[in-house]
């Protein structure tokens, strides 16, 4: 067409020449290249829009049930945002590596050494940066499994606290101190997550030795179901709360266990709350018992006082019958002699 074009305008051979050696070959080459970079292009804008609806369908678990706490957003977002950023650059180097493959063909150069190179260069890079490669790995996995999330409370090599933020090559832990722990996902490998799905509250409550144990498990068992019953706690628990009964024994006391199934972030503040119910239940308990105690003495006081009176009457009325005896002959004292009969005085 460039030829055609050249020999309909000027009508010189040599032009037209010109037009198909050094123009009509350019402008053919420009015209490829262009084209596979708008299909690339285009590609990469429907791979990029595929990705963000698929990772926003799966950043939402359903298992999960505290959805509307405002945590789980950020731990939705965050999630989505990482997952389509991980995908999106894959399928964009992709993309465009093939694009470039296909232009340098198109320029003529040979591709076999440049793929053995860039074969070469991969291996290096695998060896020389594998720790680097281990924690991408590591953190790709651990988004698209959703092992934890921010605002989950887990235990991440000797350090527990809350998940505030997880990306592809750390984890941000910060502990009950309020230290900021940046853990490296590669060398993650277990990790305890208290606040997946469900979480259940357990409280050992001490009960003292003295105290039957089936007054102390009816008082327990009574306060739970109270507190259950009240529209804040029951959106917060998942079940009533249940009292498995006696964990432990000592010389002091008894540890009566009384564990609640509640939502995942709600599982401190009602454990909280259940050792205060379950304290002033038995406080109650206890305040009953001593009154009893003490009503029972004062009911047989007087009984008691009035028998050793009824034992001493007896006592007192032998007494003077006792008393009364022969008199004792009674001595003379000793004194000056009587005089004798017929003697002077």
């Amino acid at each position: 067409m460039a030829c055609r074009l050249t020999w309909d305008v000027t009508h010189s051979s040599y032009a037209a020449d010109f037009a198909s050696a050094y123009l009509s070959g350019p402008v053919r080459l420009a015209l490829r290249i262009a084209l596979v970079l708008v299909l690339a292009a285009l590609l990469r804008a429907a791979a990029q829009r595929l990705i963000r609806r698929l990772t926003a369908r799966a950043a939402i678990s359903r298992e999960r049930p505290d959805r509307s706490h405002p945590l789980f957003g950020d731990r939705r977002s965050q999630r989505a945002t990482a997952l389509a950023s991980v995908l999106g650059n894959a399928a964009s180097v992709a993309i465009f590596s093939v694009a470039a493959l296909i232009i340098l063909g198109d320029m003529g150069l040979n591709l076999a050494p440049i793929l053995a190179s860039a074969g070469v260069l991969g291996i290096a890079l695998g060896f020389g940066a594998q720790s680097l490669v281990q924690d991408y790995l590591a953190g790709i996995f651990i988004l698209l499994e959703d092992q934890y999330g921010v605002g989950d409370v887990v235990d991440v090599s000797t350090i527990s606290g809350t998940v505030e933020a997880v990306s592809l090559r750390i984890t941000r832990v910060r502990d009950v101190n309020g230290v900021a722990w940046h853990i490296r996902n590669g060398t993650i490998q277990q990790a305890g997550n208290e606040t997946h799905g469900w979480a259940r509250a357990v409280v050992d409550f001490p009960v003292p030795y003295g105290t039957s144990v089936a007054t102390a498990r009816t008082a327990l068992e009574r306060a739970s179901a109270a507190m259950y019953s009240e529209p804040r706690w029951s959106s917060a628990m998942l079940e009533q709360p249940e009292v498995w009964g006696v964990e432990t024994v000592s010389a002091d006391s008894l540890l009566i266990r009384v564990v609640a199934k509640t939502r995942p972030l709600a599982r401190s503040e009602v454990a909280r709350e259940l050792r205060e119910r379950l304290k002033d239940a038995l406080d109650a308990v206890s305040l009953d018992a001593a009154g009893a105690a003490l009503a029972v003495p004062a009911q047989a006081q007087p009984q008691a006082q009035a028998q050793p009176q009824a034992q001493d009457q007896p006592q007192a009325q032998a007494q003077p019958q006792a008393q009364p005896s022969a008199p004792a002959p009674v001595q003379p004292e000793a004194g000056p002699a009587a005089p004798l009969a017929g003697s002077a005085p």
